[in-house]
């Protein structure tokens, strides 16, 4: 059973995704420097007095407990990457790059090309300059150990759309963006997110679409070129975590996903209404905490880790999975799975 985790990674984006193949991919990273800090008992007593009060008022808080995506990865007992996808190379997509190459290491790592200038870390304090020099030296070739790849919207290949004889089966993962005009002309514009790379895993149990920080431009190609492939999606992980970010929605009336994700950011900077004006589901980290799909004939079954905003929408708290999540609900495929 292929098995998705949407991660709560504050304000960026982490998707692990456990193949059919037994294969372990990942998109993009943040979080993965983040440090838990040990609490005392009366700390976490004042902690769980705190989240119920929060419960109370609607705001679930989980933004404030972000997962680290390595030791997660650890816990679900995944000793290396087959393949690490880099939408775009933005820091809250490789913040902790670094480390996950250190700690797991990865086999592949798929690289559209984008460019942007390095950072200034003495600005961008959040972040560490060892994650973007990481990134630098792996697409540059410098690591002989990695296979650095270039695919583009289109791209059929072994192991990730494509069968390998004598290799268990494909990972069900096609790219509908960018395409090299794409590329081009966000290198030359240095809008970095309309050159995003979107997603189409295919499961048994639906379609899952996820398109890194995709923006206008991205979402106008897509929508042309693969709008048989995009619309009615199962689930959908919102573009640039479902902030509005001066953007069209437009694409939302071909996708129309039976339900979105949204990662951490301020209310006030969630596109909510426009979901709302096309009466489409939506659930976020700061809600859920980590969402964990798992996919099913034609249905994806998911799960939730915080137990409280799953108790608020009375789910039965007996049901879990074997990470201790609580179920939460089951989506149908309502279109044929090509």
């Amino acid at each position: 059973m292929a098995t998705v985790h949407f991660l709560n990674v504050g304000q960026g984006d982490c998707t692990v995704i456990q193949h059919n193949s037994g294969r372990a991919s990942v998109v993009d990273i943040c979080k993965g420097n983040h440090v838990l800090e040990k609490k005392t008992a009366q700390a976490s007593i004042l902690e769980a007095l705190d989240e119920a009060a929060s419960a109370v008022l609607g705001n679930f808080g989980m933004s404030k407990k972000p997962t680290n995506p390595i030791t997660y990865l650890e816990t679900l007992g995944i000793e290396s990457i087959f393949r690490f996808i880099l939408t775009h190379p933005d820091m809250d997509h490789l913040d902790g790059f670094d480390k996950l190459m250190d700690e797991l290491g990865i086999t592949n790592f798929w690289d559209s090309r984008i460019r942007r200038e390095k950072p200034d870390f003495e600005e961008c304090c959040q972040y560490k300059e060892e994650d973007w020099d990481r990134y630098a030296r792996v697409y540059g070739g410098a690591e002989s150990d990695i296979r650095v790849i270039n695919p583009l919207a289109g791209s059929s290949f072994a192991y990730a759309n494509k069968a390998v004889e004598g290799a268990a089966g494909p990972d069900g993962l096609y790219i509908l963006a960018p395409d090299k005009d794409l590329v081009a002309a966000a290198n030359k514009s240095g809008d970095i997110n309309d050159a995003s790379y979107v997603l189409l895993y295919r499961t048994t149990g639906g379609r899952i679409l996820i398109p890194g920080d995709a923006h206008d431009e991205t979402w106008d190609y897509v929508t042309k070129h693969y709008k048989s492939d995009i619309e009615n999606c199962s689930v959908l992980f919102a573009p640039h975590h479902g902030r509005k970010s001066g953007r069209s929605f437009d694409f939302l009336d071909v996708v129309k996903p039976q339900i979105t994700f949204f990662g951490c950011a301020s209310s006030g900077q969630l596109a909510h209404q426009s979901w709302r004006n096309r009466k489409l589901r939506v659930i976020t980290n700061n809600q859920a905490g980590n969402i964990v799909l798992e996919c099913a004939d034609k249905k994806i079954h998911f799960y939730v880790q915080n137990s409280l905003y799953a108790k608020a929408n009375d789910c039965d708290l007996s049901i879990k999975n074997g990470q201790g999540y609580v179920y939460y609900d089951t989506i149908k495929e309502i279109a044929e799975v090509k």
